[in-house]
């Protein structure tokens, strides 16, 4: 396989502000909302806040530019679907293409930052705001390894250190690789905790490929991970 061809089959990532994906051209003046299916408007309605009703709207429609990038469609004809694994309801759960079972999608929203990916091979992303407050050292010791904890507690940004593994460890649960009861003995303390603002940092874990990103100006942190390489999508140019 040509450097080009194994370039159009890796998996495609990308992160945004919501306010960035909203004003896409593709978004239109309806703000992505046309993108959306009848269920996804309604889960959408259920949201109390404005804010929140927007972050996820401009994550389910970052997904859809995605997979249409990966695929070579028009965004307008991605259809995607949520169901739960545990419950079967199918208003939130793990995302899929229901006209492309061979793609695997991937999203995630938090206060003013979205991110997803669509590939070929498993993908998953996670973007998380810093954890303030005394809650930290409580949920690290139940998710952290000894020696995870150990490098978080000593880092210059306690906070932002934890929330790195904390978006590593669930981009690993989105493709199968962990469990929540399963994170405190999933040991990533081989991998950086400083990762600067700017273009994303890449590292690997066993056989996986992992991104990092800082999101200085929401104070976020992203981690994005396949079983191939990801190529990191720049909203300007989708």
């Amino acid at each position: 396989m040509t450097t080009e061809a194994q370039d159009r089959s890796a998996p495609l990532v990308a992160v945004a502000s919501t306010d960035a994906v909203l004003r896409h051209p593709e978004a239109g003046e309806q703000a992505g909302e046309h993108l959306l299916t009848a269920m996804e408007r309604e889960r959408a309605a259920r949201f109390r806040h404005d804010t929140s009703r927007a972050d996820y709207t401009a994550g389910h429609v970052l997904v859809r530019l995605c997979a249409a990038r990966l695929l070579g469609v028009p965004t307008a004809s991605v259809v995607l679907a949520q169901e739960c694994p545990d419950c079967g309801l199918a208003d939130h759960g793990k995302p899929y293409l229901p006209d492309h079972p061979g793609v695997e999608v991937t999203l995630s929203h938090t206060r003013g930052v979205v991110a997803a990916g669509a590939g070929f091979q498993p993908i998953g992303v996670d973007v998380e705001l810093a954890v303030r407050g005394g809650s930290l050292r409580a949920v690290a010791r139940r998710v952290l390894t000894p020696g995870e904890l150990a490098a978080v507690e000593a880092a210059a940004e306690p906070d932002l250190a934890f929330l790195r593994q904390w978006v590593r460890k669930e981009s690993l649960i989105k493709i199968g690789r962990a469990r929540l009861d399963t994170l405190g003995t999933l040991d990533l303390a081989a991998l950086p905790l400083d990762v600067p603002p700017g273009a994303p940092l890449r590292s690997r874990y066993e056989d996986l490929h992992l991104l990092d990103w800082t999101d200085r100006e929401h104070d976020a942190a992203v981690a994005a991970v396949s079983t191939a390489a990801p190529r990191v999508l720049d909203l300007v140019n989708l």
